[in-house]
């Protein structure tokens, strides 16, 4: 069993002027977006298992390859030790992970295909989330000690035959998920503004010189994102892939829990509120629309509020 998931089984914590045809096709896309509300991104995430061998240890009750598609989990322990997904208080249920043991792996399909995007935050495409933690060095101020993880390597590939090992990354490692950027490192309950999980935290941090560094400026440094280890498609040459693949070397240790994998989408592709491939009238309206409120889909900067900031997002990637 690994140390993360040792650690999870037996811890206890407790008025702007437009031009009239800009503004007819804005109504028009209001009326719209009011009788159909914008769909959830689903393409954001890994969307199919290709396959899953669990290898030699895998955890028990951890081996649905299922629970890895879809969104990183953002509280946790829902009726045993409930809790916020926090770099301090991973999530630990086996609807939330699945288990990778020693010579296993797992291989996830995306469609579309992951990117290489140039326009992405420090170049990085794709983000995968695990349960890796800091210790507490200073129990219960969130203070970062030590990380605990278990590796896992990652490749990728653009046809689902030829594989590229992604070098340097570590599957289930730096930066362990934060669900919530205004929940406290152990709180019992679920923040109000969700961190961005499509957002990577900036690679010049490394799990050295984070230690000592307190909870708030540790969540300064994820400067609003939710974590997961950063993958840039340039470091194997690819400009798209189809497929990632986790797998655990084989090794009496060797076990790897897997929450997610996410895209990784710039403010101005999110300014694409209902995927369509262009930002146009739908998409300001979806804002308008959703002005002053917390509306997930509409809050493109990730605030936690609706505001100008989201509605200038729109119009500065503007192509219908």
């Amino acid at each position: 069993m690994s140390v993360a998931f040792q650690f999870k089984s037996q811890m206890k914590i407790p008025p702007c002027i437009m031009p009239c045809e800009f503004r007819r096709r804005v109504v028009v896309a209001f009326i719209v977006s009011i009788s159909c509300a914008p769909p959830s991104l689903a393409t954001d995430f890994a969307q199919s298992v290709i396959s899953y061998s669990s290898g030699s240890n895998p955890a028990n009750g951890y081996t649905n390859p299922l629970v890895a598609l879809g969104s990183p989990e953002r509280f946790t322990g829902e009726g045993i030790a409930p809790g916020a997904v926090t770099p301090f208080y991973p999530c630990f249920g086996a609807n939330e992970i699945v288990s990778i043991g020693a010579g296993g792996q797992l291989t996830l399909g995306f469609n579309p295909p992951l990117r290489d995007e140039a326009g992405n935050p420090f170049g990085i495409d794709f983000l995968v989330f695990g349960n890796s933690f800091f210790t507490d060095g200073a129990y219960p101020s969130g203070t970062v000690g030590s990380l605990a993880t278990d590796g896992g390597r990652i490749e990728v590939s653009a046809d689902g035959i030829e594989w590229f090992l992604v070098p340097n990354a570590i599957a289930d490692g730096l930066f362990p998920t934060i669900g919530s950027s205004d929940a406290g490192p152990y709180s019992s309950l679920a923040g109000g503004v969700d961190a961005d999980q499509h957002k990577p935290v900036d690679p010049k941090w490394t799990a050295q010189n984070l230690v000592g560094k307190s909870y708030s400026e540790l969540i300064e440094i994820y400067d609003g994102s939710a974590g997961g280890a950063g993958i840039d498609l340039s470091s194997v040459g690819l400009d798209q892939v189809i497929a990632v693949r986790i797998s655990v070397a084989a090794g009496p240790n060797s076990n790897v829990e897997i929450d997610a994998v996410a895209r990784v989408r710039s403010t101005l592709a999110r300014a694409d509120t209902n995927g369509d491939g262009v930002v146009d009238g739908i998409d300001l309206a979806t804002v308008l629309s959703a002005f002053g409120t917390t509306t997930e889909i509409a809050d493109i900067d990730h605030s936690g509020m609706v505001d100008g900031a989201d509605l200038a997002a729109v119009l500065a990637g503007w192509t219908g």
